[in-house]
């Protein structure tokens, strides 16, 4: 970042300040949100804001080809350089900003950042760009790297991609990936019914879509529904659509007793399970870390199920030495490299690796061998996970059942029979589907002793 320590309000500096952060560790969303908490912006700005480091983030590799032969080997500030990718992206993205004020604005940005020398060069840039044109991404002579390049995700990501789905359907992926995430909320039908939520969402003034994809939710527009009273009420909560399809593939029935939610923070699936079980049922939430169970017990009291739950610190891959309970339903939606998540956590595609992805399978892999010692008989797991890779799913599964003899796969079911005819038994969602976030839900059933 430059040396001068600036307050602004300016959406564009405020974009380059929190670009330049998330660059250095910062998770976009949470950072994001501070921002915006911290200035005083109204409702343009905000969005501006919004869609510059989101739209920064998406297309960053993109804009690295693009600036390359302007920069050449050159060597500039870190936040320099967001301030040009910010510039790119409003002259390529956004249809309504005219040339002269993209560049007016980005060179004031680069004197209030910076200083005369910084203008200077932030000046030329833009003007040569204006003049020769940017480099087209069409001449890139290899497949796979072109791709990369248009679709701003790692060669390693794009070509594990097509190796598991072929190129047509990485297309159909990549091509949804940069598209806005939409809000869904889950009804709390522990506490309302869905009509009385669409009233209150109605006398809120948002506009909504009952879900294609689960049960009890709504796609909501008009607002953003966590500062809505019926969300403080406990009436709904917010929660992706697909994210709730691993508790429906529970089938919890009055019969089932003892859940077990093995990775349960921040409690958006433990307080959903509480909502199918009996009154005389238990939940039983882990996680590792003492302040993300805080998280658990706060959404399980704002939806006023904390009767049915008890959360406590414990590492998953300890339950078979910790846990004496024969659980019916344990839920391990595992800790995962999240590239179901791209649209709304868009940062994650330059910061994971393939080894990252073989790490994270191996500690899938020992949560699911710990926890299956604690099923009853006919008593199920359900593995899922916010990715698309088959190393942390399909691959994870198949190891778990070459190990576990007792254990058999079951087809996934959902309330709205989701890919039905599918000709696999574990299910599949990809960012394109359905619009919502990638998951993998896997079905599995302990065998009764005979």
């Amino acid at each position: 970042m430059s040396d001068k320590r600036v307050y602004s309000n300016n959406p564009r500096v405020l974009a380059v300040q929190t670009l330049a952060k998330i660059k250095n560790g910062a998770y976009s969303n949470l950072q994001l949100n501070q921002v915006i908490k911290k200035h005083a912006l109204n409702d343009s700005d905000k969005r501006l804001l919004t869609t510059l480091v989101y739209g920064v983030i998406q297309h960053r590799l993109t804009f690295d080809y693009w600036l390359t032969p302007f920069i050449k080997q050159k060597k500039i500030e870190p936040w320099v350089r967001e301030l040009l990718y910010t510039a790119l992206f409003q002259l390529q993205y956004l249809d309504k900003i005219p040339q002269h004020a993209i560049f007016n604005e980005s060179i004031e940005v680069a004197k209030t950042l910076g200083h005369i020398g910084t203008a200077k060069f932030v000046t030329a840039i833009l003007h040569n760009i204006s003049r020769q044109g940017l480099p087209d991404i069409n001449a890139i002579q290899n497949p796979i790297q072109r791709l990369s390049v248009e679709a701003s995700l790692p060669v390693w990501l794009i070509e594990t991609l097509v190796e598991q789905n072929g190129e047509a359907k990485t297309r159909q992926i990549i091509g949804s990936i940069n598209d806005a995430p939409a809000q869904a909320i889950r009804v709390n039908t522990a506490l309302s019914t869905d009509e009385a939520v669409e009233q209150a969402l109605l006398d809120e003034h948002f506009t909504f879509v009952k879900s294609k994809v689960a049960d009890h939710a709504y796609v909501v527009t008009g607002g953003h529904v966590a500062g809505s009273k019926a969300y403080q009420d406990g009436l709904l909560t917010l929660q992706d659509e697909s994210a709730m399809l691993p508790v429906e593939a529970l089938q919890i029935t009055t019969q089932v007793k003892t859940v077990l939610d093995a990775a349960a923070a921040p409690g958006g699936k433990t307080t959903q399970i509480a909502q199918y079980i009996a009154d005389d049922a238990t939940i039983t939430a882990l996680d590792i870390h003492a302040h993300k169970i805080r998280l658990i017990e706060a959404n399980a009291k704002r939806l006023h199920v904390s009767d049915k739950i008890t959360a406590q610190v414990l590492d998953a891959r300890q339950t078979a030495n910790q846990l004496a309970t024969k659980f019916d339903r344990i839920l391990v939606d595992a800790p995962c490299s999240g590239f179901g998540l791209l649209r709304r956590k868009p940062e994650i595609r330059y910061d994971k690796t393939l080894e990252d992805v073989m790490n994270l399978a191996s500690l899938q892999g020992e949560i699911l061998d710990s926890v299956s010692q604690n099923v009853a008989d006919n008593g199920m797991i359900v593995y899922s996970t916010c990715t698309i890779l088959r190393q942390e799913n399909d691959d994870v599964i198949a190891r778990f059942l070459s190990k576990h003899t007792d254990f058999e796969l079951v087809p996934t079911m959902t309330n709205k029979a989701l890919k039905s005819n599918r000709q696999e038994t574990v299910l599949h969602i990809y960012p394109n589907d359905y619009h919502t976030d990638g998951f993998f839900v896997a079905t599995l059933k302990k065998k009764t002793v005979q």
